[in-house]
């Protein structure tokens, strides 16, 4: 019998990425809204068992293929889920700085220089009206930023995502309240280049 989908447990401790992520965000973060995303991701495709052939990425790619009374909730759960993981990877306690090797070469390619890249990035994130996500995706062979509401993701459209920022309320307020962009500066302390280069050099 093929088994559900499972909420990867955290690479690091709740209090890891402090201060510029707090613990408490974290807990509720992963252990409310991850798990929530993908029990409702496995509740929904309970009668359509032979999607947990695939992967979690495999379906958000394949959204059309969804039955019609299903593919809304699939998107959401499936991109809440799928997003949340990557998110959590793309982080790391005493990261930050800047990308290097190919993708460093890639980001001055297409964007003129990192600082371009990273005000960019910002901006997707700031006006993002709502809830949703900031991205740095690769689509036909070039590097791009790009925002999504909700739990869309860049799979949908074919796109690779390698690096992506949570810009709904609950992955920022308790400890930024209001200022998404005190949050959206911070985030760059916490960033795990190093996963974003293996991405990068998966698909490039």
């Amino acid at each position: 019998m093929t088994k559900p989908f499972v909420t990867p447990p955290l690479p690091y401790d709740y209090n890891a990425l402090e201060p510029y992520i707090d613990e408490a965000t974290m807990k509720v973060h992963h252990d409310k809204h991850h798990v929530a995303y993908t029990t409702k991701l496995n509740a929904t495709l309970e009668n359509h068992s032979d999607w947990f052939e695939k992967s979690p990425e495999e379906i958000l790619m394949n959204l059309d293929q969804i039955p019609g009374d299903i593919r809304m909730q699939v998107r959401n759960f499936g991109g809440g889920h799928v997003n949340h993981a990557m998110f959590w990877e793309i982080m790391a306690p005493k990261a930050g700085g800047k990308p290097e090797a190919e993708l460093s070469k890639a980001i001055e390619k297409d964007f003129g220089s990192y600082e371009k890249f990273q005000t960019e990035f910002e901006n997707a994130a700031n006006t993002q009206f709502g809830s949703g996500w900031a991205w740095l995706s690769f689509a036909k062979g070039k590097l791009i930023v790009e925002k999504t509401a909700n739990q869309d993701s860049p799979l949908s459209l074919g796109h690779a995502p390698l690096l992506l920022l949570d810009v709904w309320e609950h992955a920022y307020y308790l400890k930024y309240k209001n200022m998404r962009q005190d949050y959206v500066k911070a985030f760059w302390n916490v960033v795990n280049w190093k996963a974003v280069l293996e991405k990068f050099l998966k698909i490039s």
